[in-house]
């Protein structure tokens, strides 16, 4: 059987790490860059505007990559996500601006589900866990990296946090010399679908559910920190350094998420997980000292590190290969949904600190509710 060299497995990886930076990029210079751009009144939608393309355009985008293929729309896409990236600089105005966060989260939709549809040809039993747990490790590495540079990039101008964008179009041409065009062809020995019956799975149906809980509570962290930390004298390089932190511990949870997973199980593990997600952002609302955010930063990392990673592999295992395209969509549309659905929590009568009391409460029932309901596990043993 056909295997992919690390090198190409390393390609695979570093894509997936552009999932994250789509909206996080411009955190550490948010408040510096939206008035540039003249939306300073709605700064924080340049965070999550990219997600409802993503949810508009995700159905679509499995669409394609089940009929074209993950590797062809995997070029348009990263080609698309430097292009439309980088322009955002040029723009001015709620409309134009909007407009082009909103088609990098389109591009960012088929680029998240084109990559792991990948991972998913190439890769199967516990290999295939391996590699989207480092793909979960490589997206918050991402995180970590893009963060920083973001923050350090932004302390010499508003503009240039956007070049940061071009870095796809490098892994494009790591794409190209270093993944075969054609994949292996697929195993479905012990996939749960058969090939007659194209519904979505009652237990996808869940996992969706997680994600975009998930992603909420996640995400409202990132887009009220700025403003909570820009308020306690932060630098924009000094936020950026923060929320790498966060990423940085996802990482370490991320890594040792398969072992947590055998041990507690699947619905086990995302119980724990949102019981951190909830622990994480009640520590949020009482802090009153940078220790206090630096511990809420920890526990929400390691949340996330062991939430979405689960969720991704749980889809692959649910979903038969002539449907992986459809499905890893639908949950990338969940992901981002989760993201924009982190504007709205904005929007909650109390101000920002009341906003991590509303988001612990949402994170605590979905615990709560894993706890009671039963989770169908995946097939693979994992």
């Amino acid at each position: 059987m056909q295997t992919l060299s690390k090198i190409g497995g390393l390609t695979l990886l570093c894509i997936a790490s552009l999932t994250i930076m789509v909206g996080t990029l411009l955190a550490p210079g948010l408040i510096s860059i939206a008035a540039a751009l003249g939306v300073a009144d709605t700064a924080s939608w340049l965070i999550t505007l990219p997600s409802l393309g993503a949810i508009f355009f995700a159905p679509f985008a499995g669409r394609l990559i089940d009929r074209f293929g993950a590797y062809r729309c995997l070029i348009i896409g990263l080609f698309l996500y430097g292009f439309i990236g980088t322009t955002g600089v040029f723009l001015h105005g709620s409309v134009a601006v909007f407009t082009n966060r909103i088609a990098l989260g389109a591009v960012t939709a088929l680029v998240m589900a084109g990559g792991t549809v990948l991972i998913s040809e190439w890769y199967s039993g516990r290999a295939r866990l391996r590699m989207i747990t480092q793909q979960g490790m490589s997206i918050e590495l991402g995180g970590v990296i893009f963060l920083f540079l973001g923050g350090l990039l932004a302390t010499l101008g508003w503009r240039w946090p956007f070049a940061l964008y071009l870095i796809s179009w490098f892994f494009l041409l790591m794409l190209l010399t270093c993944v075969p065009a054609k994949s292996p062809p697929p195993n479905n020995a012990k996939t749960p679908e058969d090939d007659h019956n194209t519904a979505v799975p009652t237990a996808l149906k869940v996992v969706y559910l997680a994600a975009t809980i998930a992603m909420t509570v996640f995400f409202t962290a990132f887009v009220i920190l700025p403003t909570r930390l820009h308020a306690l004298a932060f630098s924009e390089a000094e936020t950026g350094y923060f929320l790498s932190f966060i990423s940085l511990v996802a990482v370490g949870a991320a890594m040792v998420m398969p072992r947590v997973s055998r041990r507690l199980g699947e619905r086990n593990t995302l119980a724990l997980a949102f019981t951190l997600y909830t622990a994480s952002h009640t520590v949020f609302y009482l802090a009153n000292s940078l220790a206090a955010f630096v511990l809420g930063a920890g526990v929400i990392g390691t949340a996330f590190g062991l939430s979405i990673p689960l969720v991704t592999h749980m889809t692959v295992e649910l979903s038969h290969s002539q449907y992986r395209g459809r499905n890893l969509s639908y949950l990338t549309m969940a992901i981002f949904l989760g993201q924009f659905m982190a504007s709205m929590m904005e929007l909650l009568p109390g101000g920002t600190t009341a906003t991590f009391c509303f988001a612990a409460i949402l994170a605590c029932l979905s615990a709560f509710f894993l706890i009671i309901c039963p989770l169908k596990r995946s097939p693979l043993q994992i």
